[in-house]
This record gives C-alpha cells, sequence and structure tokens, in this order.
C-alpha cells in the first residue's frame, strides 16, 4: 500500500477534527481512550487534573490482531479471539469505573482488514463497545497533540513520528509564527482539526503529515523470508526510507537547534530504556529523555550483536517486544537519517494520550498554563 499524505503542504481536510464527547462533564467525571492497533490493544481511564490528567486505571495487552494480515488480507480467527477477550477486560474497567465518556479507536489493522468493518460489528456484539475505525489524518492528529508537553520552547519546526503496529505517521509542524510560551498549547490546540480556524491567536501550522504502512509489525513480515538478521535490518531500513522519498517539508539546511524530533512507540521507549539500562521499566525516567543519533545507533548495534536469542532473553527488551524490536530500531535509524538534527526526544505516550487531551480539551475541563 502507498503511504497516505496530504495533498501538497497544507493541503488537509476540514472533516477529519474529533467529535466532542455526547454529554456533559461534571467535574468528577472519568474519560476513557482505548487504542486498538495492529500489535496491542490498550486503554486508559483518567480524570482532569490542572493541565493534564491523573490516570486512574489502565490496560495493555499484545493481542496481534494483525497477525497474518499481510499475507490474507484479513484479520484472523485466532487474533480476534485474543483481541476480543483483551476488550472484555477493558469493558469491564470501563463499567467498575462508571466511565460515562470515552472514545475508543481501531488503527492500521482494521483499516486494511478486509473483514475489519465485519471485526468492529462482532465487538459490539460480543462486548457491547463501539470502537471506530480511524483514519490516518486522525491518527496522525492524536499523536502529535499527545506529545505537546514535550515540545521545547525554542522548537520553531516540530516533526512527531509515531511507529505502531501497522504504521508510522509523521506530522511536520510550525511553531515560528507562535510565542514561545504558547507553543504547547498552540499543539494542543490541533484538537479542532489539523486546519485552523482563522483567529487573532497565533496557531501552530501543520506544514505536512504522512501516514507510511509500515509499522513494526508489518515491516518485520514482509521481510521475515531474509534469514541473515543483519541483512534483514539493513533492508527494512533502506525500504522505510524508501517510502519516505515524498516527504520532504524542509531542506536539511534548516539550524538543528529550532528543529526537534519527538519520537513516541514502544520502539523509542524500549531504545530509550536499554541506553539507560534499566532492568525494570521506569517511564519516569524515558519519557522525555533526549537522545543522540550516536546514542541511539549504540543501542542498535548492540541488539544486533545480541541476535534473535539474545534479544528475546534481554530483560530490557522483553519478550513480547524481542520479535519486533529490529524492525522498529530499522524504521528509527532511517528516520534518524533523514532529518536535520542529531537528537530525538523520547515520548511515552501516544494515541491514548492524545484521545484524552482531545476529549478534554474539547470540553474545556483542562486549566490553561504549563503541563
Amino acid at each position: 500500500m502507498a503511504p497516505k499524505r496530504s495533498n501538497g503542504a497544507g493541503a488537509l481536510k476540514h472533516d477529519t477534527a474529533l467529535s466532542p464527547a455526547p454529554v456533559p462533564p461534571g467535574s468528577n467525571d472519568l474519560y476513557a481512550a482505548l487504542d486498538l492497533g495492529t500489535n496491542s490493544c490498550r486503554m486508559l481511564i483518567a480524570q482532569p487534573k490542572g493541565s493534564g490528567f491523573h490516570v486512574v486505571d489502565s490496560f495493555s495487552k499484545s493481542v496481534q490482531l494483525g497477525a497474518g494480515l499481510e499475507k490474507t488480507g484479513r484479520l484472523s480467527r485466532a487474533s480476534m479471539a485474543r483481541t476480543i477477550q483483551a476488550l472484555r477486560i477493558c469493558q469491564q474497567k470501563l463499567r467498575r469505573n462508571k466511565v460515562r465518556r470515552m472514545r475508543l479507536v481501531a488503527t492500521e489493522a482494521c483499516r486494511r482488514a478486509a473483514n475489519g468493518a465485519e471485526f468492529m460489528n462482532r465487538v459490539h456484539r460480543e462486548t457491547g463497545l463501539r470502537l471506530d475505525i480511524i483514519k490516518p489524518e486522525e491518527e496522525a492528529q492524536l499523536a502529535a497533540i499527545s506529545c505537546a508537553p514535550l515540545v521545547n520552547r525554542k522548537t520553531e519546526n516540530l516533526l512527531v513520528v509515531d511507529i505502531g503496529g501497522g504504521s508510522t505517521e509523521l506530522v511536520w509542524i510550525d511553531l515560528s509564527k507562535v510565542p514561545k510560551k504558547d507553543r504547547a498549547q498552540s499543539i494542543m490546540r490541533l484538537h479542532t482539526g489539523f486546519i485552523q480556524a482563522k483567529s487573532d491567536i497565533p496557531a501552530a501550522r501543520v506544514v505536512d503529515w504522512i501516514s507510511v504502512p509500515l509499522g513494526v509489525a508489518t515491516l518485520r513480515d514482509q521481510f521475515s523470508d531474509v534469514e541473515d538478521d543483519a541483512a534483514r535490518f539493513a533492508l527494512m531500513s533502506w525500504f522505510f526510507e524508501e517510502n519516505l522519498t515524498d516527504f520532504t517539508p524542509y531542506q536539511s539546511t534548516q539550524p538543528q537547534e529550532r528543529f526537534q524530533i519527538v519520537g513516541t512507540s514502544g520502539t523509542v521507549t524500549t531504545v530509550a530504556a536499554s541506553y539507560l539500562g534499566l532492568r525494570r521499566y521506569d517511564r519516569t525516567k524515558v519519557d522525555g529523555l533526549s537522545m543522540t543519533t550516536t546514542q541511539i545507533d549504540k543501542v542498535i548495534h548492540s541488539y544486533l550483536a545480541m541476535g534473535p536469542d539474545g534479544r528475546r532473553t534481554d530483560p530490557r527488551i522483553g519478550q513480547d517486544r524481542s520479535a519486533l524490536i529490529m524492525s522498529g530500531a530499522a524504521i528509527l535509524q532511517a528516520l534518524m537519517r533523514c532529518w536535520p538534527t542529531d537528537r530525538l526526544s523520547v515520548a511515552d505516550r501516544g494515541l491514548r494520550e492524545g484521545l484524552l487531551y482531545a476529549q478534554m480539551s474539547a470540553d474545556g475541563v483542562l486549566e490553561k498554563g504549563n503541563f
């Protein structure tokens, strides 16, 4: 499949804005966000707190919904059964916490599968949950919103990268016309859509975006027949870079100190945890960490030196992530080659956080100010 993107810089549709929650919020209302991806099912239940939120409950499980999708074009019976089991747990948590305001979404696997819509109907019948299969543009929008708190005030050009299981979204945002103190808030206002209504308030401008139908699971599956570990990694990295050739909002002459890449995904956080030598994952040490290209490359080279068996037993990677880490690392390395910076900001956040911020911002329950 070809990458999905806008028709030129700034050519974005108005009909992709997130819809507001259906009932008026109370001061103690809980919000929920569920992200059903190609590899994982994840949910957060949270309460607004200041300019952010406090997590009340959460769920995360590798369901491998997209297993076999590359070959058959359909979701398999086994993967759907695993996912239904996970969604039943989510439904129980939503009921136990009496959540009224929620946004539940599915992404690339359900978009691509011939039986994706049929599976959504089955999910509703068997769990009572209604999931929306969102478009790539909204997925990119949510990724950008989730990373707003990590944007440096000095940043004038921002690239947000979300490496998923089935696709990778990139959003390039121009913040040069926004006062430094308002730059994070201007990204949060993108919950109304990538194209902002005309206003006296300086707005973040989305220059371009792209959704590449290659994520950690789909890229791995495309090169599963290559036996040599290092050769497979090199081919995956090259292939992903080839799919980025049309996404060049700016030339590489931009000054590094005003350009920031924020990367969000299990790949990025795993690489960060490995760099820090964490035997047990600690979000507080990973989220917001800045890594250089040299540091990232050193970790990736250590993964290659381990080989498949070594990666499976490395506690910093974990068994669930070990089969996907090299395809994710190939994407990450390709991205760092393409842009005018030698640093990456690590984000332990993604669609769930973007969904929560979007709902709360639309409801006006978040306080203005620092995150």
